[in-house]
């Protein structure tokens, strides 16, 4: 009876000891979580990451969900290298398209005749204006334009403005003068030469005494009614006067009188003005 009572006993002691295993698993458990939790809350990279090595080496070993990736720097050699002085920027900056295209720059000579050709392609667009205005109000017979490498040059004869031996523009004709001033507008404003000439008859009265007078007052006049459009830059103006002396026609007839008796107003061209 006593035997049975201590096998008995030692079946029980041994049974009862078997809670201690489920018990340190438990206790593992609960300070793991305390320690991620204590991780979370301070989180150090380099904490985190000995943690993390720690719980893999021991869940088996492998590759877990706290597996810290650090992540990967640029390869050196893919960027640019860095240049603080600005020199690589300002060298390539520095070379203009004919260089980068391997096309041999423009000498002088050559720039001179692009902005030669591109001025007198300029003043084409104003002779064509005004020939335009010329036709729409029937003057073809009382102006004229021509255009040189000295500039674009329109002629007027002198009885579209002027009475015979005066140098007042008519008032019946300053409405004229007003529109062709209009036709002078330009942008930039170019240099203008306003000049008066006479045919080989002396002069015949108190006003003047020679034609010169005559001539040049008839250019200065008529700049006066020219530069009242107020679109217009008078710096840019000049009257001068020649009397008989650049006649466009033979004085031996009448017909060649009235060509030389004239207003002309001569549009310079740019780059003579530039050079000058």
């Amino acid at each position: 009876m006593s035997k049975k009572r201590s096998k008995k006993q030692k079946e029980d002691a041994h049974v009862d000891e078997s809670w201690l295993l489920p018990y340190a698993d438990l206790l593992t458990l609960l300070l793991a979580l305390f320690i991620v939790l204590f991780a979370i809350s301070s989180v150090d990279a380099q904490k985190f990451q000995a943690l993390s090595k720690a719980f893999n080496a021991t869940f088996e070993g492998g590759t877990g969900v706290l597996e810290f990736q650090t992540p990967p720097t640029p390869k050196e050699e893919n960027l640019p290298a860095e240049d603080p002085t600005g020199k690589n920027v300002a060298r390539d900056s520095g070379m203009d398209s004919s260089e980068k295209e391997g096309e041999k720059p423009l000498t002088e000579e050559q720039k001179q005749k692009i902005a030669h050709d591109a001025d007198q392609q300029e003043l084409l667009t104003v002779q064509q204006k005004v020939n335009a205005y010329m036709e729409e109000n029937g003057l073809k017979d009382e102006l004229q334009t021509s255009l040189t490498d000295e500039g674009l040059l329109i002629s007027i004869r002198d009885n579209v403005f002027f009475a015979s031996g005066r140098a007042d523009v008519r008032p019946e004709d300053i409405r004229l003068a007003k529109e062709i001033s209009n036709l002078l507008v330009m942008d930039p404003p170019r240099n203008i030469i306003i000049s008066g000439h006479t045919d080989n008859v002396p002069i015949r009265n108190a006003g003047f005494q020679s034609n010169w007078e005559l001539s040049v007052m008839r250019a200065i006049n008529f700049m006066k009614v020219i530069l009242e459009n107020n679109r217009l830059n008078p710096s840019m103006f000049s009257a001068k006067g020649f009397g008989e002396f650049k006649p466009v026609a033979s004085n031996d007839t009448e017909e060649g009188k009235k060509k030389n008796r004239r207003v002309e107003i001569l549009i310079t061209p740019r780059t003579t003005a530039e050079n000058e």
